[in-house]
């Protein structure tokens, strides 16, 4: 674990004390939203688009999904956020990438509709970069020990004794009271780093998608593709996280993953037809 990555230590202006910090979940946010900048930017340079719509698209889905992440973060987490309303609010961990990706989309549609451009075409451009976003993300998510799995003997299982929260056998005991501890001695327990599971998968279906960006046939195709294979990959995950269990014993963000593939492999069979796009302001 590195939550910090440097402390400047206390520090006084004019009678005010500051402690800055440069937190690692916080970087690795920067460094997901700079590459995805980056790759944007360069193909909207490819296909003629001002360079001022990658910043605004970037921006949009940055804010839209932070709010949108942290909200179905608390929502999920209803419980804890009774015991702790303020420690999660504010706490820097906790930004769900499906809530994120309902808030960026969002914000990144206003920024469409306002330069008269095409929805769907610009869902192809940048459905890589959505799933080049989370597998950074996690990374950070690893840096800080958040959104771990479930308890696990296996040897590559990792212990997060200062983790947000900790994998300890008491936390485990009274925030996720559903999972089955039998066979695990009181303590810290080392846990399925799933981080490291979703990023590696993650950086592979952002691979895979970026290679065929500029194979894109059919309008939309691109984007679907990607909704069936996070979906899959989030659907799957999610047996080895520790989030609670709904309908037919799947968790929230199963139930999501399924929406996510339903509807991308239904366009995938009943493509959408392009509309006319208008010229940008």
């Amino acid at each position: 674990m590195w939550p910090v990555i440097f402390d400047f230590g206390e520090i006084s202006i004019f009678g005010f004390q500051f402690h800055p910090v440069i937190n690692s979940y916080g970087f690795m946010l920067m460094i997901a939203f700079y590459s995805c900048y980056y790759f944007l930017n360069k193909d909207l340079k490819r296909l003629g688009y001002k360079a001022k719509l990658a910043g605004d698209i970037v921006f949009a889905a940055a804010l839209g999904g932070i709010l949108g992440s942290k909200i179905y973060y608390l929502i999920e987490n209803f419980d804890r956020v009774k015991v702790d309303p303020i420690g999660m609010i504010f706490s820097g961990a906790g930004l769900v990438f499906l809530g994120g990706l309902m808030g960026g989309t969002l914000a990144v549609t206003y920024v469409i509709k306002k330069n008269n451009l095409t929805w769907i075409k610009f869902a192809d451009i940048v459905a890589p970069l959505l799933i080049l976003g989370y597998a950074v993300g996690r990374i950070g998510c690893l840096l800080v020990g958040d959104d771990y799995g479930l308890p696990t003997h296996l040897p590559w299982g990792i212990a997060f004794p200062e983790g947000l929260p900790p994998s300890t056998y008491a936390i485990f005991q009274t925030y996720y009271p559903w999972v089955n501890l039998e066979g695990f001695d009181p303590g810290v327990l080392k846990v399925h780093p799933t981080p490291i599971y979703e990023s590696l998968l993650g950086f592979g279906i952002f691979y895979y998608l970026y290679q065929r960006r500029t194979s894109v046939t059919v309008v939309g195709s691109l984007f679907f593709t990607y909704l069936v294979l996070a979906g899959v990959e989030r659907f799957l995950m999610e047996f080895l996280r520790v989030n609670p269990k709904y309908l037919f014993s799947f968790s929230g963000a199963q139930l999501l993953s399924l929406i996510m593939i339903g509807l991308g492999s239904w366009f995938l069979t009943h493509p959408v037809k392009q509309p006319q796009e208008l010229p940008s302001e």
